[in-house]
């Protein structure tokens, strides 16, 4: 059934995911925290914990969950003790014991559904579906030359237009092949130009797919930035104005002409693929598309790594990890 179902926002940084987490965190059903660190991280070192059927593992995971400044938890606004006690009482896999913290953001608001939302979530999919197996996985995706353009300005972003570039590439082959392994009952695009031209029509479809009425409260949901996203994120300053297309097609003005010539040569084919026209630019230099080439290496082998992940968790004693039914509202 859809409207327990858990949801999760991702996309290429820089392209809404924010802006979309807080549209949904607008309807009255739904609760989508501000970026957590600990779901992804609590995977990777899952076989720390020892088995979870022991209830003082359960608690040291608790622990380990409220206690780390990495895991952001303190932007949630949550009593500790009781989380840890809830992931305790709870059932014995990490799914559950993860979900325990969304549903206890979510009973903040009164809110019968919860999600999360991180951009890198958008690589990482097969870890979530394996975590929440009957998870639904929203991607938002902007034009690849805006979302270039805007990491350049973004002081956290240290890897230069090449791994922009990367990461945006990254995020299309992702959803392409989670569109394909998941089929429509999982998986939904959203498309950022067409959301902030015309926030209603992108967003009931996208209501449809969660199994939810759409809420006109969802068209502008600014009000709520003061509370879903930290203060300290300053360039999320956007988000406490009203839902504006100004930004679209910054590409235009805020990259040089080389940085375009290598958006559209490395970029072109997914980019049209996705709508975008092209403009043209000329092609870059070779040594600027050579150094490319050797950044995005690394993510042609996500099949690899999807592989991967499959086999390891079928090793001998791999602790269970799907969520359980727990603790609903």
């Amino acid at each position: 059934m859809a409207a327990h179902r858990p949801i999760f926002v991702c996309g290429c940084p820089r392209s809404g995911t924010t802006l979309l987490q807080l549209m949904l965190h607008a309807h009255p059903r739904i609760a989508i925290p501000p970026e957590t660190r600990f779901v992804l991280e609590a995977y990777r070192i899952r076989r720390a914990f020892g088995e979870l059927r022991d209830p003082e593992h359960r608690r040291a995971l608790g622990r380990w969950i409220v206690d780390r400044p990495e895991s952001r938890f303190a932007d949630l606004n949550l009593d500790p003790a009781e989380v840890i006690q809830q992931i305790v009482a709870g059932p014995a896999t990490l799914g559950t014991a993860l979900g325990v913290v969304f549903r206890a953001y979510a009973r903040r608001f009164g809110k019968p559904r919860w999600g999360d939302k991180r951009p890198v979530y958008v690589s990482n999919i097969p870890i979530l579906i394996r975590l929440f197996p009957d998870a639904q996985i929203v991607h938002i995706v902007r034009d690849g030359r805006d979302c270039v353009a805007s990491l350049k300005q973004m002081s956290w972003h240290r890897g230069g237009v090449h791994q922009a570039i990367s990461a945006w590439a990254q995020a299309i082959d992702h959803g392409r092949w989670a569109a394909q392994a998941l089929g429509s009952r999982a998986y939904h695009e959203v498309t950022y130009e067409d959301l902030v031209r015309d926030p209603e029509t992108e967003l009931r479809p996208l209501c449809d797919y969660l199994g939810e009425d759409y809420d006109p409260a969802m068209r502008d949901p600014s009000a709520l930035a003061q509370v879903a996203v930290p203060g300290r994120k300053t360039w999320h300053g956007r988000t406490r104005q009203p839902v504006s297309a100004e930004r679209v097609g910054r590409w235009s003005h805020d990259l040089t002409a080389e940085e375009l010539g290598l958006c559209e040569a490395v970029l072109g084919e997914r980019l049209l693929g996705r709508g975008y026209e092209l403009s043209g630019a000329p092609s870059p230099p070779l040594a600027h598309r050579l150094r490319y080439e050797r950044l995005a290496l690394r993510h042609r082998l996500a099949p690899v790594k999807r592989s991967f992940i499959r086999g390891w968790d079928r090793l001998p004693g791999t602790p269970s990890v799907a969520a359980r039914e727990y603790g609903r509202l």
